[in-house]
């Protein structure tokens, strides 16, 4: 290890330590002949359980770096490789981290963290364009030099690595969690400069919340959740650039610079005020044309805006952690976009998620079609194919989620027929509209069953009835739903077999076709339990339940032509 006053290389003379991390430590260290200063990255090797990784590490750092310049970017002069430690000596940047100012002074305001970012976004873009690429991997706040003239460095490239279009993964995960984007940990591909992005986004999270991604709650939520005076255009900014999934995040950095200097822009106030003046400029009439040119307003300007609101509220309700908030933000999203399938299909998710849909969520669903704005409706015009998905989906969670059982079936027919209407003629739909035309015959069954046993007209219903549970139940075996949904369909089959059991052996039902299809139910049943949370093993053990009392039944009951 070095000490103050060791003289490295016979020129390099150690004056004190100015930085530690995990792998390494940093000096400042002057060249007294020169008499200028530099910093010396000492590498141990003593100690190192994966010496072979950290070489190779240090390795990547300096071959990188040697072959760039870029002000944002140290640069090294010598490469020193010594029995007990690895040694490089390169630029002293005169300054304090990221992280340190955190710590002295707390959160920091916006315009200067969007200032920072923009100097960042000129760093990795040039990074980017090397060729090939250079993907740093490693951004947080501890990374970041800030030098007394307010320009940023950025520091430590020991996770950094070049992009290879044949690499379909990382060899090895690299970076820091709650920084890192989720493909830094596997599984999902390689990383590239979207990756950066992701880091980028959670450092300046942290920067004006003061909140750490890589502590409890391991959530990073709307920045107007901590604080409600920070801009909702920068809050966009960041829950894009934070996104999971790499396809909706911006995809390049030349995307989010642009969007970081007109960030006020995107705000909401903002955006409306704008929407609200075009709208007014609209109205003009045979003014517009002048209007817009006098002005610089124009149709595509507006439309980017629509769909930076759009984009903001979908986030926004991700990320929330109240889930009446998360209701609103989608429904804003709605009303921003209504020809949008994303907020339709991430509401619809939302207020399922729970196995329930409560009357308050029937309402919030039903609003979308009864609202004044005809939301339903004018989705249906722009989105024919997205709509007859909508319905499909809404009207399966009614037969499934409903909270009042025997209302199920009712509250979802008609969405089903909506469903079916819209599928029908779509050679690439044939299937849901099967679907769809299944559930509706089986909802009428439902209806018109009572009466028609009043007025004993109901032979020869129930034959086709059994049918149809059973193709709902092969298609769902073919693609399977959600678990629960596949509980709910078994016990649905269980329970009405043991319900119309005489009536279907009537209509031609085998007793053994009963008894072979609720074997396989509880076959199927059995396996579903590996790994099974507490939900569904209440669902389980209900279906169970259900299971065996029709099973004794048909083991019991003397059927008719001797049939047992």
């Amino acid at each position: 290890m070095l000490k103050v006053g060791d003289l490295i290389d016979g020129k390099y003379k150690i004056l004190n330590e100015i930085g530690r991390g995990g792998m390494s430590t940093v000096y400042l260290a002057i060249n007294e002949k020169a008499n200028k200063p530099w910093a010396v990255k000492e590498v141990r090797k003593n100690g190192i359980s994966n010496r072979e990784l950290v070489k190779q590490s240090l390795m990547v750092e300096i071959n990188l770096l040697k072959k760039l310049k870029h002000k944002g970017l140290p640069s090294i002069v010598d490469i020193i490789d010594q029995q007990d430690n690895y040694l490089i000596v390169m630029d002293y940047i005169e300054g304090i981290t990221l992280e340190n100012i955190m710590q002295e002074e707390g959160v920091q305001p916006q315009e200067k963290v969007v200032d920072w970012a923009i100097q960042l976004c000129d760093v990795l873009q040039y990074l980017h364009t090397r060729k090939p690429a250079i993907i740093y991997r490693d951004m947080k706040p501890s990374n970041i030099m800030l030098r007394s003239d307010g320009s940023v460095v950025l520091i430590d490239f020991g996770t950094a690595r070049e992009f290879n279009e044949r690499h379909v993964e990382d060899t090895t995960c690299l970076g820091t969690q709650g920084y890192a984007a989720p493909e830094q940990f596997g599984g999902m591909g390689q990383t590239d400069e979207r990756t950066d992005i992701y880091s980028l986004g959670a450092t300046m999270y942290r920067l004006v919340t003061g909140h750490n991604p890589s502590e409890p709650p391991y959530e990073m939520y709307p920045i107007t959740h901590w604080n409600p005076r920070l801009s909702t255009g920068l809050e966009g900014i960041i829950a894009k650039c934070t996104s999971k999934d790499p396809k909706s995040r911006y995809q390049s950095v030349q995307e989010v610079r642009y969007a970081l200097e007109h960030y006020r822009d995107l705000d909401l106030d903002s955006i409306r005020r704008y929407r609200r003046n075009l709208r007014i400029l609209l109205a003009a009439g045979g003014m517009t044309a002048m209007l817009f040119g006098a002005s610089g307003v124009s149709y595509a300007a507006a439309d980017h805006m629509q769909k930076d609101e759009y984009a903001y509220n979908l986030e926004a309700g991700r990320r929330s952690p109240n889930k009446q908030d998360s209701i609103a933000f989608y429904q804003k999203a709605i009303q921003t976009d209504c020809a949008g399938e994303e907020a339709y299909d991430q509401l619809l998710t939302l207020v399922t998620q729970d196995g329930v849909l409560d009357e308050q969520e029937e309402k919030v669903l039903l609003q979308l079609s009864i609202s004044v704005d005809k939301y339903l409706e004018r989705y249906k015009m722009q989105n024919p194919d997205g709509y007859a998905g909508l319905c499909y989906r809404i009207g399966s969670s009614y037969w499934y989620y409903y909270e009042h059982e025997e209302k199920r079936q009712a509250g979802a027919v008609a969405w089903f027929e909506s469903a079916k209407a819209g599928f029908e003629g779509n050679p690439e739909k044939e299937q849901e509209w099967k679907r769809a035309s299944t559930y509706v015959e089986i909802g009428n069954f439902y209806q018109r069953i009572v009466p028609a046993q009043i007025s004993g007209t109901d032979q020869g219903m129930y034959g086709e009835y059994w049918n149809n549970l059973r193709r709902l139940k092969e298609w769902n075996d073919e693609a399977p739903d959600r678990d629960l949904v596949t509980l709910r369909l078994y016990r649905e089959i269980v329970t009405k077999t043991l319900e119309y059991a005489g009536y279907l052996q009537e209509d031609g039902v085998p007793p053994q076709e009963m008894e072979d299809l609720l074997n396989e139910i509880s076959q199927q049943t059995e396996n579903m339990k590996t790994g099974a949370g507490q939900v569904l093993m209440e669902e389980i053990q209900e279906l169970e339940q259900a299971l065996k009392g029709a099973q004794q039944m048909l083991a019991s009951c003397k059927w008719k032509g001797g049939a047992s």
